[in-house]
């Protein structure tokens, strides 16, 4: 259903450039990126309390197009397997079984061209990332994951931003790394996120009509989203059963993405010097950009994912000062105690759920507040 080869080979012309540095430059870069996500495993350790690993790996630093083939790789692992049993749902279709092999050559060549132009747009965006699905090593096992950093990225967005280089640095490891601490030191996490993307997958209505009905709906969004609507292409191609499955994959990557935001400031300046003006400068590019450049990220459910960011660690911040980081941490227990949409927004009726009334009157410690 996919050409994933064509997607890399789309994916990789597309993509821009990224700044002009030196080859002595960019050795200086990479070399300083896995230093720094080394000392940023410390300090997340030790501000979390999270049982991480002790020593891992120094983050993976890649260029635009090594994302790009490292997120495709992800991609088929997780999406092959299920492109399978989705195929065995449609039964045939109309065409019979020669028209079908024609039909699903020239699809997967259209979503292949499709998904390398989403991810050459990503690939210029991106600063990093902990990969969750890798291709098995060469014993055949399932890598734990995998933290990667985006150098070109990061060194572009130190320069357009005018921050102090090696505290930006420092700074986008320490939220990478907090995401390393979560899908490492929370067993069950990893299993749950694929388990949900698995029910939302497999929960695709390939029934005909159903479908136009869905291309119809995405259309619209499109249209909405040039005239300046909140449409994206993620919730006009839903059925509602993969509505309420999104709903709780949402709730835990807002959660996830949230813990990594407020971590990565609160930390300290102690850490990261310049961390309010790296933040306050960070926060302005992310909400700027041009009509265009805003209209593909409603599109592709990009602003939704800065929402995720805001709402997330306003509940992250809310939790830790009212019942300190070690009350905070019942959220890792088990997928019973994640937070729903409603508890993200109003933390008070999670910490009533979970960590009850005599933990929120506890005041926080001096160093969780």
């Amino acid at each position: 259903m996919i050409d994933w080869n064509l997607a890399v080979q789309a994916g990789t012309r597309l993509v821009r450039p990224g700044p002009q540095v030196t080859h002595a430059e960019a050795r200086e870069v990479v070399k300083e990126l896995r230093a720094l996500s080394k000392i940023a495993h410390g300090h997340v350790r030790d501000f979390t309390g999270m049982a991480s690993e002790l020593d891992p790996d120094p983050a993976t630093i890649v260029d635009r197009p090594g994302w790009i083939r490292a997120n495709v790789d992800g991609f088929r692992v997780v999406l092959e397997p299920l492109m399978e049993q989705m195929s065995a749902k449609g039964n045939g279709g109309p065409l019979g079984g020669a028209g079908n092999v024609v039909v699903q050559a020239v699809g997967s060549r259209v979503t292949g061209m499709q998904v390398g132009a989403i991810l050459a747009y990503m690939a210029s965006r991106v600063l990093g990332q902990y990969e969750l699905f890798l291709p098995p090593d060469p014993s055949g096992r399932a890598p734990t994951g995998r933290l990667t950093l985006v150098a070109p990225n990061i060194v572009h967005v130190e320069q357009e931003l005018g921050v102090e280089s090696r505290d930006f640095r420092l700074w986008v490891c320490l939220h990478e790394e907090t995401h390393r601490a979560q899908f490492t030191g929370v067993p069950w996490l990893r299993e749950y996120v694929q388990d949900q993307m698995t029910k939302f997958l497999l929960a695709s209505d390939l029934d005909p009509g159903m479908m136009l009905d869905r291309i119809r709906d995405a259309a619209e969004a499109v249209a909405d989203a040039v005239r300046g609507g909140d449409s994206n292409l993620i919730d006009a191609i839903q059925t509602p059963e993969q509505r309420e499955i999104l709903d709780r994959l949402t709730a835990v990557m807002t959660l996830v993405e949230g813990h990594g935001d407020y971590v990565m400031d609160a930390v300290g300046p102690e850490v990261v010097p310049s961390v309010q003006h790296i933040r306050s400068r960070f926060q302005g590019r992310r909400s700027g950009g041009s009509k265009l450049d805003k209209t593909i990220r409603r599109l592709l459910g990009i602003d939704l994912k800065m929402k995720q960011y805001a709402e997330g660690s306003r509940f992250v911040r809310r939790v830790v000062t009212e019942v300190g980081m070690s009350g905070f941490n019942q959220v890792w227990q088990s997928p019973e105690t994640l937070p729903s949409h409603d508890e993200i927004k109003e933390p008070t009726l999670w910490m009533s759920r979970v960590v009850g009334t005599r933990a929120i009157d506890a005041p926080p410690k001096a160093n969780e507040a």
